[in-house]
């Protein structure tokens, strides 16, 4: 079944909103905007940023003996976090403060005070960018601030969750696991855990 992406009764029917304020991000036209952009690129080849909300959404079932507050932090975190990177500024040398996880934490300020939350959604990728930073010279060189000595303090009191979502966000689409591995051999304190080891499913949908 293909669904109209233009229809904002899209968001509802693919994402399943499970609270009040799920619906009430999912009603912002900002947000709508942001779950409709993107194309198929390395990492994403679903294309637009619902597809990948979908999927790690459904990494996030996949979690076993999962605390019910932790899931519905998952779930917000998953529902905003990419849905900036339209706005994003992506010249060079990058403006960070214009990252789309500070967008999006911008954005959900004016809805929510959880700072678990917030502070997730502002550093979700920089895990990944801790990795680039020891892995690629030329990006470690000019961007030191994304080491792993300065994320680990900003998310030490929440980095299990930390750690889960960045492993729900990861294995998704074709992006590289060589991140992920690295984070659970690298950062003390983490309980690693499976998520998925097969190929990723079909949304049932055309995009």
């Amino acid at each position: 079944m293909k669904l109209p992406l233009d229809d904002p009764q899209t968001m509802f029917t693919l994402l399943r909103p499970e609270t009040a304020l799920e619906k009430l991000l999912l009603g912002q036209p900002e947000v709508q905007h942001g779950l409709r952009w993107g194309e198929p690129r390395f990492g994403h080849p679903e294309g637009k940023v619902i597809f990948h909300v979908r999927e790690v959404l459904d990494n996030i079932d996949l979690l076993h003996h999962l605390p019910d507050a932790w899931r519905a932090q998952l779930r917000l975190i998953t529902l905003v976090h990419d849905t900036f990177k339209y706005a994003e500024d992506r010249s060079h040398p990058r403006d960070w403060n214009k990252h789309h996880g500070i967008l999006a934490r911008k954005f959900l300020e004016t809805h929510y005070a959880d700072k678990t939350v917030l502070d997730i959604i502002e550093t979700h990728d920089d895990a990944y960018y801790a990795w680039l930073v020891q892995k690629h010279e030329p990006f470690g060189r000019e961007n030191r601030h994304k080491s792993l000595e300065n994320l680990l303090p900003r998310v030490e009191h929440c980095l299990q969750l930390f750690y889960l979502f960045f492993k729900c966000d990861t294995q998704t689409g074709d992006k590289t696991q060589a991140p992920l591995k690295w984070f659970e051999r690298t950062v003390p304190g983490i309980d690693p855990v499976p998520v998925r080891e097969a190929a990723q499913p079909s949304y049932g949908l055309e995009p």
